[in-house]
């Protein structure tokens, strides 16, 4: 793809090359994610659970037109069913479902797939990068807990780049869905049907989501390909 992967528009240290795109293109990169889930999810004969939906496995077209790659991890799943059975977790460690590396959340699902979706949309609109606390690495703040009290207080989101209301409006509604897609009972998020409708529909109509309760995982990049144990704080 002659834009390469999303990673390289959020993940480009100091330069911070994401702010290339506006918050238009952003906004409509989201929708066209969402609704590539929804075809993985609902429009094909049967079910695929991608589980490693990841800035870097989003490639970009000429148009900027995301298009899901990398199907090493992915596994199928009869319509009929919505549950599924899996020997470890799989996926990349930030943007794993609590339910893939332990059942107690919860049984594994195309809404682990939301899950994902949900943390690369917030690290997409760069609330990751701006939490300028002072933290220790080995127990760092829950950056989705630090949106929730502004949301709350409606206080400046401190997102980059020149925010006219139309770009804080469509900022909010991002953050809001991606906080609904979060959730740590899969059966609160929604499906990426809903998800698109969320993302097309007014912001105003966007009710804030229950708070999850899990820590921030770590940031590495290690990838998962069988059980790894991870710290939670409940």
């Amino acid at each position: 793809m002659p834009n390469g992967s999303l990673d390289k528009f959020i993940h480009d240290g100091s330069s911070l090359t994401y702010l290339q795109l506006s918050w238009e293109e952003l906004h409509r990169i989201v929708v066209g994610i969402a609704r590539g889930l929804e075809y993985l999810h609902r429009g094909c004969n049967t079910r695929i659970l991608h589980f490693d939906i990841k800035p870097h496995n989003i490639l970009l077209n000429e148009d900027f037109c995301p298009k899901i790659s990398d199907f090493g991890l992915a596994k199928l799943c009869p319509q009929k069913e919505s549950i599924i059975s899996l020997t470890g977790a799989r996926g990349t460690v930030g943007y794993i479902a609590p339910e893939v590396f332990s059942r107690h959340f919860g049984g594994v699902s195309h809404k682990s797939d939301v899950y994902s979706y949900g943390m690369m949309v917030l690290e997409m609109i760069g609330v990751r990068k701006n939490i300028s606390v002072e933290v220790d690495h080995s127990s760092e703040i829950y950056f989705p807990h630090w949106l929730y009290k502004r949301l709350e207080l409606d206080e400046e989101l401190g997102l980059h780049g020149n925010m006219d209301d139309e770009a804080n409006a469509s900022a909010r509604k991002m953050i809001i869905v991606g906080l609904w897609c979060i959730q740590t009972d899969p059966s609160h998020r929604p499906s990426m049907s809903r998800v698109v409708e969320m993302l097309e529909g007014s912001p105003e109509s966007l009710q804030i989501p229950p708070k999850p309760f899990l820590s921030s995982p770590s940031r590495s990049p290690v990838e998962y390909s069988s059980f790894t144990q991870m710290s939670l704080t409940l």
